[in-house]
């Protein structure tokens, strides 16, 4: 029989060592890099990411343990299959028959599903038998029992905790804490975030090229080209912004309040609840520029025409009034 010689093994002692070094050597230089700012996440560049080296390091130890763990199992069954041929060659000498041991997983596994074995089948066997078929009395495994059991027992206490005394919320309840909590975020949020005034009465149009390109951006963003296409010529919802024709007003002041407050009876929703006053204001410019632009199959004018007013000269003084 083939002997294993235990001082002959190998020792692994040395790799690991070297390992575990390599593993805090690679950490060691991307700690400093981590307090650093990354701009970039992982996924976007995940070669020059601070991260990389100790993912990658994760990955390989990952990767040698499946390993380790693999071949421990291939040499558990060589040893085993060593016990066994030794076995069989000891009942051999001894003249009795060899009758293997049952592993302590097999123990386990047949315990755990209460298993019967082929060979004590009539011990369950009810007589009853039908086209060669026989009936036994088999019982269901133990873990499918403790599911059963376990469910009733959850269920007590679920109805006790969420119904009986309370001291659990339901779902609905669980919604609202979340709703609240959420709310109170976002005040917190806003709180801590600089707010700007617009004061309404005294807009003055700018053609200023960042405000006209985030007005252009934040109409985009928000879907406003489905009703008024993105060239603002209107469509079957939403009037033409280009012409001078107004349903609610031209002036800047009008448009302002118009995107801020919303026609709701006429599906334009009151952006003011869900953007800032600066972009408020700089949606209302970019309209307001789209004036004359005059694109390709814009929709009749629709409302009353809008003329602005001219300021009036004050009269001066040196001359006797006139």
């Amino acid at each position: 029989m083939p002997t294993i010689d235990m001082k002959s093994r190998t020792d692994f002692r040395p790799m690991l060592r070297k390992a575990v070094m390599m593993f805090f050597l690679v950490l060691s230089a991307v700690v400093p890099a981590l307090a650093q700012e990354t701009p970039k996440s992982f996924m976007d560049d995940p070669i020059n990411h601070p991260m990389a080296p100790l993912y990658l390091v994760t990955a390989l130890l990952f990767i040698t343990l499946i390993l380790v763990i693999i071949v421990a199992i291939y040499m558990l069954r060589i040893l085993n299959t060593f016990v066994e041929q030794a076995e069989k060659e000891r009942a051999k000498k001894l003249g009795i028959t060899y009758a293997p041991s049952v592993s302590w997983w097999t123990k386990f596994w047949d315990e755990f599903n209460a298993a019967v074995p082929v060979a004590k089948e009539q011990d369950i066997d009810t007589g009853h038998e039908y086209d060669g078929i026989r009936e036994l009395d088999n019982h269901l495994p133990p873990w499918w029992k403790g599911i059963l059991y376990g469910s009733m027992v959850w269920a007590v206490i679920y109805l006790f905790a969420y119904h009986v005394i309370g001291s659990l919320p339901l779902s609905g309840a669980e919604y609202e804490n979340e709703l609240a909590t959420a709310a109170e975020q976002v005040r917190a949020y806003r709180a801590t975030q600089p707010v700007t005034v617009i004061d309404e009465n005294a807009l003055t149009y700018s053609s200023d090229a960042a405000i006209l390109s985030n007005g252009q951006k934040v109409f985009i963003s928000n879907n406003c080209q489905q009703c008024h296409r993105q060239d603002g010529g209107g469509n079957a919802i939403g009037p033409n912004l280009t012409d001078t024709y107004w349903i609610h007003g031209g002036s800047i002041k009008n448009i302002f309040q118009t995107i801020k407050n919303g026609v709701v009876e006429k599906g334009m929703p009151a952006w003011g609840k869900v953007m800032s006053p600066t972009d408020v204001r700089d949606v209302a410019f970019y309209v307001m520029s789209l004036q004359g632009s005059n694109p390709k199959e814009a929709k009749a004018p629709q409302g009353t025409l809008y003329a602005p007013e001219t300021p009036t000269a004050p009269a001066d003084s040196t001359m006797g009034g006139k």
